[in-house]
């Protein structure tokens, strides 16, 4: 870290340098704030998962919540990637229990998606549903389901630079965020 502030500093002027430096720092936040929201809400959904499934007596819990705590660290697709699998080796042991599993995994995620994940990863994103749809779509696309996972903190980096270069633009001009002339 210090050789790379070394070497901006080294390469460009110093008021270039503060601005590269304070990108990498947001990008940094972003990156950190969603992947450890992420970590955190899926060991919670896991061991809730575990719960639950123990409660309602079905077969495999620690098995079914592994999968599905790990999957859900994939935004909006991880719920259902992880409980696909879990649903058919249980319609295969025992349907009813399936049958329990699908109802209880689609209320987990209901408490989650409405209370739990934003509870944790709050506004640290700052980008709405459906660019997080589009950025996980394109993620998944080119790098797969790293891409997936990786592919929400790196839009939501770029929307955020873009938002901030464009008040710098308005600001340059005289404008205000509505599009207004300042008063001088």
């Amino acid at each position: 870290k210090g050789q790379a502030k070394k070497l901006i500093y080294g390469i460009f002027r110093a008021d270039q340098a503060n601005v590269i430096l304070e990108i990498g720092r947001k990008t940094r936040d972003i990156f950190y704030g969603f992947i450890i929201g992420k970590i955190i809400d899926s060991a919670i959904i896991g061991v809730l998962t575990f719960v639950c499934c123990n409660i309602f007596g079905i077969e495999f819990a620690p098995l079914i919540a592994v999968v599905v705590g790990v999957t859900n660290i994939i935004p909006v697709f991880g719920p259902f990637i992880g409980a696909i699998p879990c649903l058919l080796i249980l319609v295969f042991v025992n349907p009813f229990d399936a049958l329990k599993f699908l109802i209880l995994i689609i209320a987990i995620q209901q408490v989650d998606g409405n209370i739990i994940g934003p509870k944790i990863l709050g506004k640290s994103i700052g980008v709405s549903a459906l660019w997080v749809l589009v950025a996980i779509v394109i993620g998944g696309d080119l790098l797969g389901v790293v891409g997936m996972v990786v592919g929400v903190p790196t839009f939501a980096t770029f929307y955020g630079l873009l938002r901030q270069f464009t008040a710098w633009c308005l600001e340059r001009r005289g404008i205000d965020a509505e599009g207004n002339p300042r008063a001088k």
